[in-house]
């Protein structure tokens, strides 16, 4: 098994990292958060998760362990494949799912793509005793005190990929109306919709 990579940055693109590992490219697969974090050309270490089909390896990276520990976790539970994991990590840290597990709060679920309110049910039933306890404190969901924490995860995303920082700011602002008619903005949603806005101008 391959538990971490370290080496520079060698490009970035949405859902993708790729890391320089002895003179090899190697490809994995990343949650928008994980590549708000990544600047090319920068030393980055990641935490992997290898993932064997007949037809494919892939590579998943996770900005550490436990990130990594949680999205195997998960594919314990029932119709739960990496995919999925994947997704439900690219809306919630992993303290975020141990509390909404622990809490029964299937509308934290049910915010991710892919998970009905049946699914939601289900994957409380199977994995609540499987996440543990959160581990750190998790933010209270109140009235938002400063820039809403989405724009600047979905910036640093947009710069990471080589964007300059005005461009980021314009295709940030782009999709704020699409961001604010969400309950709970989805970064990997607006990555796309900013991509698509600055394919347009460009």
């Amino acid at each position: 098994m391959i538990a971490f990579v370290s080496g520079p940055v060698a490009a970035v693109a949405p859902g993708t990292a790729v890391i320089e590992v002895g003179g090899v490219g190697l490809a994995l697969q990343c949650t928008p958060n994980t590549i708000a974090g990544l600047r090319v050309g920068e030393q980055s270490r990641l935490a992997t998760s290898l993932v064997v089909r007949e037809d494919s390896l892939t590579l998943y990276g996770f900005a550490d362990d436990d990130e990594r520990q949680t999205f195997e976790l998960l594919q314990t539970a029932s119709g739960v494949g990496p995919r999925l994991a994947q997704a439900m990590l690219a809306v919630h840290s992993p303290d975020a799912l141990r509390l909404a597990i622990a809490q029964g709060d299937e509308k934290a679920l049910t915010a991710v793509p892919g998970i009905g309110k049946r699914g939601a049910q289900k994957l409380l039933l199977e994995l609540k005793d499987r996440l543990g306890a959160p581990v750190g404190a998790v933010p209270a969901q109140g009235p938002a005190t400063g820039p809403a924490p989405w724009r600047d995860q979905l910036h640093s995303a947009l710069v990471g990929l080589g964007y300059a920082p005005r461009e980021a700011e314009d295709a940030v602002t782009a999709v704020t109306p699409e961001a604010e008619a969400q309950q709970k903005p989805d970064i990997a949603l607006l990555l796309r919709a900013a991509l698509r806005t600055l394919n347009r101008t460009r």
